[in-house]
C-alpha cells in the first residue's frame, strides 16, 4: 500500500520525517485529510491539532500556523510556525509558559512585544492542549 512521505518543520528544526498512512491537519478553513494519490495542494495551517496515522496507530502534533505543501509522489510537507509532538509535551512546562505568557502580555506597552507575548501564549495553550490528549492511540476496530 502506498504511503505518504510526511516532514514536518519549524524554523529552527526539523520535527519529523517518516512514512505515514494518512495526515490530518488543521486549515484555515477546516479540517483536511491527505491520503496517497492526493492531489496537489497549498494551504495555510491554522492553530490546531495534526494527527498522523500509521497502521492503526496515531500520534499527535500540537502546531501553531504556518503552511502545508502537498506535493506529487505523495511528499506532504508542514511548514509551522511551532509544532511538539504529543510525547514530547511537558503539562507541567507548557503551564508555566502559558503564565508567563500571560504576565507578559499585561507588562507590554507596544505593539511588538504584546504579540511575540501572544504568539508565546498561543503556542503554550496548543501544548497544553496535546499534553492533555497524551499518544500513541489505537483507532478501534468495528
Amino acid at each position: 500500500m502506498p504511503q505518504l512521505k510526511l516532514d514536518i518543520i519549524t524554523q529552527d528544526r526539523q520535527v519529523l520525517s517518516e512514512s505515514v498512512d494518512k495526515v490530518s491537519a488543521p486549515a484555515v478553513l477546516g479540517e483536511v485529510t491527505i491520503l496517497p494519490g492526493h492531489i496537489p495542494l497549498f494551504t495555510r495551517l491554522d492553530d490546531g491539532i495534526l494527527k498522523i496515522w500509521q497502521g492503526k496507530a496515531y500520534r499527535e502534533l500540537a502546531l501553531v500556523g504556518g503552511f502545508m505543501d502537498v506535493s506529487p509522489g505523495n511528499q506532504v510537507t508542514v511548514m509551522a510556525d511551532s509544532a511538539i509532538l504529543a510525547e514530547s509535551a511537558s503539562e507541567a512546562k507548557a503551564e508555566q509558559a502559558r503564565q508567563k505568557a500571560l504576565i507578559a502580555m499585561q507588562d507590554k506597552t507596544n505593539d511588538f512585544e504584546f504579540k511575540q507575548a501572544e504568539i508565546s501564549l498561543r503556542k503554550a495553550l496548543m501544548e497544553l492542549k496535546v499534553a492533555r490528549r497524551k499518544q500513541p492511540q489505537t483507532v478501534p476496530s468495528n
